[in-house]
């Protein structure tokens, strides 16, 4: 498999690119690509990085892997693409940026619009096998994003890091708090939103972040299915 990065990303992690362990991954997804079903699409797996540049990273929503059911997984976190039926996460999600803004819960899941101003929507790994969740964890992508997260950190201009669950709070630890602003609460799935998830407010307070660093805010509010299908033509 060829892994090529068409922006800034491309400089960024070149060294990592070429590292043993990163060799050692590719191999092995180039197999289990060739011989079984894995999601998502090859060329859709630096999705995140090709949506949202380095320099253009506002803020960081980290989910675990991708969906592992067909047709789900497109290489943005939470994220599933136009017609596809909203994961019961990224439900919750909706929900709380209802409560926290006002704003009408989109009619599909697809966060693109998220992604285009600056909100990096990186999966920890990146790949999984088709209805086997977790199924890629150790194979090497941690350590790749551990080093996207690093180099995010390294940079002088500030980000807001969103943690929802155990799972993205572990990344913490390497995060310059001094530096950037984290938000950190329960997982938006149905079986931890209850603990924290709901009434965290995490679209507000990242907003506020944003405009006390004089920087542009994310407008949250998703377009509606016609509304893109509009833009589209």
């Amino acid at each position: 498999m060829t892994f090529v990065l068409s922006n800034d990303w491309a400089e960024v992690l070149s060294g990592e690119l070429e590292k043993p362990y990163f060799h050692d991954l590719n191999r092995q997804l180039a197999e289990q690509y060739e011989t079984e079903l894995v999601y998502p699409d090859q060329g859709a797996v630096f999705n995140a990085l090709h949506y949202t540049s380095y320099e253009g990273t506002q803020v960081v929503i980290i989910g675990q892997d991708p969906y592992h059911g067909p047709g789900q997984a497109h290489g943005l976190s939470f994220s599933v693409l136009p017609g596809v039926k909203t994961p019961p996460s990224l439900q919750n999600i909706y929900k709380e940026m209802q409560t926290d803004l006002g704003l009408p819960i989109p009619d599909h899941g697809f966060l693109e619009a998220w992604a285009k101003q600056g909100v990096l929507l990186l999966n920890n790994v990146l790949t999984v096998k088709a209805g086997l969740p977790a199924s890629h964890k150790g194979l090497g992508w941690e350590r790749f994003t551990d080093a996207v997260i690093a180099a995010l950190n390294d940079r002088e201009q500030p980000v807001v890091f969103v943690l929802w669950g155990k799972h993205a709070q572990e990344k913490a630890a390497s995060i310059n708090q001094d530096r950037h602003f984290i938000i950190s609460s329960a997982h938006p799935s149905p079986f931890a939103a209850r603990r924290g998830f709901f009434g965290s407010r995490p679209f507000t307070r990242a907003n506020q972040y944003l405009r006390e660093l004089g920087r542009s805010e994310i407008e949250w509010r998703i377009p509606m299915l016609a509304e893109l299908q509009g833009e589209a033509n």
